[in-house]
């Protein structure tokens, strides 16, 4: 019996990474021999096991065969005779079959650490294109590493194009798509994951209301990057910069949805996107099963980012229904997530990325004049209803003394 350390820690131990945590393949031994050691079976589909020491996954190497479309199509065999190089080959990157023995020396049979350094995403063997999850990751990994320069190699990015083709694509559920793109929003340069998907034709398959914005004309007076496309990748990127939060950065992702649905007769202008955003955002976090909270604000971002932009030129009472419609006085940590998306949306133009946003500054000196507001402050012996028309009043007055606007 051999154990190989694998994957992602030998990779990202020879890019210098950090490496967060290990995997490990057992070669000869079988599932009865690991269990007379201590280990604990945890796998489902195929053995694996937790050290009873460190905890960490042994996996005993395995080959699979496909049996049928998605990535539940699989028959995967085990035994003694299963040699290191044959798990390694079922692998979907090079850079992710890299293996290290015992004494730390490298095992690379299919030319890994010469992809690591040409800084390639290569797929192992034709096996890639039996699951589409692999088109998902290949996009994802391709968003990791773009800040250390990787790309997808040409041959790779042909083959995910033949798995849209053939329709194994198809077969993704939203389970899986959205735990990618969760991952994939975290990165430094999360656009890259939808620029990829692009490029292979997935992005039409699994996000057919993100694809549509590409090719969609804005006013160049306030988008000189004029596609549509290109600018919600910017907003994305920008949402990146100023914010670790992924429910940040998927709001400023699906923000301008809508505007791949605006009539063409009235091009280059989008009167009325927003409501429209609301409701393709509100099915794609349906169809993707997304969080509570990702929804929530993406619904919010979409359907007001346009008010926040034109906070300066509006009514008091406007702004005050503006904070009261996105609930900044039961959930301010909400609200400061909802000004970060929109100030993502503010810079996320060609020329305009380093540009200040001072709208932010300015509704968050209102909200806090009209937060400082109590009950207690309120005149004695109102009930029911006229407890908040007067609440509402002091408010809009505390509103207009910080704005000095009507």
């Amino acid at each position: 019996m051999k154990t190989y350390l694998v994957g992602g820690a030998v990779r990202d131990r020879l890019l210098g990474l950090a490496v967060k945590e290990r995997d490990w393949v057992v070669v000869g031994a079988t599932p009865a021999e690991l269990a007379a050691l201590g280990f604990r079976s945890v796998g489902k589909d195929f053995p694996v096991f937790l050290h009873p020491e460190t905890k960490e996954e042994h996996a005993l190497a395995r080959t699979e065969r496909k049996t049928a479309k998605g990535y539940h199509g699989f028959e995967f065999h085990t035994e003694p005779g299963v040699t290191l190089e044959d798990d390694l080959k079922r692998r979907d990157l090079t850079i992710n079959a890299i293996a290290e023995d015992e004494q730390g020396k490298l095992v690379d049979p299919y030319g890994g650490a010469a992809d690591l350094k040409a800084k390639l995403l290569r797929h192992v063997s034709p096996a890639f294109s039996e699951d589409p999850v692999r088109v998902l990751r290949a996009a994802r990994f391709a968003a990791r590493f773009a800040p250390l320069g990787f790309t997808v190699a040409p041959e790779t990015l042909a083959l995910m194009r033949d798995m849209v083709e053939s329709g194994e694509v198809d077969a993704l559920v939203p389970e899986r798509v959205w735990q990618e793109t969760l991952k994939a929003l975290n990165c430094e340069k999360p656009s890259v994951y939808f620029e990829v998907l692009r490029d292979c034709g997935a992005l039409q398959k699994v996000f057919p209301d993100l694809a549509r914005l590409w090719g969609v004309p804005q006013p160049a007076k306030w988008h000189p990057e004029i596609d549509t496309g290109v600018h919600v990748m910017m907003v994305l990127d920008q949402a990146a910069r100023i914010s670790q939060e992924p429910v940040v950065r998927y709001a400023a992702l699906t923000h301008d949805l809508g505007k791949g649905t605006t009539p063409k007769d009235i091009l280059p202008h989008h009167y009325g996107h927003e409501e429209r955003s609301v409701k393709l955002v509100e099915a794609l976090c349906e169809r993707l099963k997304t969080p509570k909270e990702f929804k929530e604000l993406a619904v919010i971002v979409a359907r007001q980012h346009g008010l926040v932009h034109k906070a300066e030129e509006i009514r008091s009472d406007t702004l005050l229904k503006l904070l009261e419609s996105v609930d900044a006085f039961r959930r301010p940590e909400r609200f400061e997530l909802f000004l970060l998306a929109c100030e993502a949306d503010h810079r996320g133009r060609t020329g305009l990325e380093d540009t200040p946003f001072p709208q932010a500054d300015y509704i968050r000196r209102a909200f806090a004049a009209a937060r400082a507001v109590t009950t207690e402050s309120l005149d004695k012996g109102l009930t029911g209803a006229q407890i908040g028309e007067q609440l509402k009043k002091k408010r809009l007055d505390a509103v207009r003394a910080v704005t000095g606007r009507d």
